[in-house]
């Protein structure tokens, strides 16, 4: 991989962390809006309970992604020549897995290997 293809990866890394960061995490709601109140909305708890698992979870995945997308800025900056390869089988992950995501660590065949249950 050339110079100028890492640094085109560099900056797109570095523009989807600045968008992850800038749009943040999303707001779990309470459970009860007003503290004094007494009983609950029967038919509000089930949306509540659904919005906050949804929240909750593209949190977990966005923090997943982040901890991703620094781990491939530091191999572009410490270790350039590794960028690009697969951490297991050390052969070049697609340019077109790599556009779509740039930091990926596992080509297809690995990834689908580490899938299986």
């Amino acid at each position: 991989m050339t110079p100028a293809i890492r640094k085109r990866y560099k900056e797109k890394l570095l523009a989807l962390k600045y968008e992850m960061v800038r749009e943040g995490d999303l707001e779990i709601e309470p459970g009860r809006t007003d503290a004094a109140a007494v009983g609950t909305d029967e038919d509000a708890q089930p949306l509540t309970e659904m919005s906050q698992t949804i929240a909750s979870s593209r949190n977990r995945e966005r923090t997943v992604v982040l901890r991703h997308i620094n781990v491939a800025l530091a191999r572009l900056e410490n270790e350039p020549e590794l960028f690009g390869l697969c951490t297991e089988c050390e052969e070049p992950i697609s340019d077109k897995r790599l556009d779509l995501r740039p930091y990926v660590e596992l080509c297809v065949e690995c990834q689908r290997a580490n899938d299986k249950p």
